[in-house]
């Protein structure tokens, strides 16, 4: 199981890039978002898309990040300009045991460097936690995550042009 931990949301600055983190979390492979700042609102945002696109992914807000990390059993992989290069680490983390990804908001304390297992740079230059989030998973799951079906109401199928969207049976049955 991949679980990611968001830190420092703000609910009045950050409901967009955290409402991002959340589904590229969900896009690329992650099972599980716990958020440390209670947000009911991004909670039903969350369900909402998990509900129309389909797939078991879960949200969770207003959650002890400290107690999640100390008691995590598993690799605990904080994603931080300032840490060990991706590649690096990547071989480093055992297949198949859960994994907990930190992705900060605002400025991360100093204990999230100590209590990780690994602090990882993706790339050595300022961008998006989202970014980051998206590239450790893709090359975590070396692209396997792309092609899940999540078989919900409504699915999108690739195209070389247009919008291709198709609803299941299901969905025609309830309306």
């Amino acid at each position: 199981m991949i679980t990611v931990l968001r830190l420092g949301h703000r609910p009045g600055r950050d409901p967009r890039v955290t409402t991002h983190v959340t589904l590229t979390a969900r896009a690329f492979g992650a099972d599980k978002v716990l958020v440390s700042t209670k947000d009911p609102v991004l909670e039903r945002t969350v369900r909402a898309v998990v509900t129309k696109f389909g797939g078991s992914f879960e949200v969770e807000t207003g959650v002890q990040w400290r107690r999640v990390i100390e008691t995590w059993r598993g690799p605990v992989v904080h994603l931080t300009m300032y840490g060990e290069a991706l590649d690096a680490v990547l071989p480093k983390i055992p297949p198949g045991e859960d994994l907990l990804l930190v992705v900060g908001a605002t400025k991360v304390p100093r204990d999230v460097y100590d209590l990780a297992t690994f602090n990882v740079a993706v790339g050595n230059q300022p961008h998006s936690e989202v970014a980051a989030l998206a590239v450790f998973l893709d090359r975590f799951l070396a692209g396997k995550e792309l092609t899940r079906t999540f078989a919900g109401r409504i699915g999108i199928v690739p195209s070389k042009r247009g919008k291709t969207v198709v609803e299941s049976e299901s969905s025609h049955r309830n309306r």
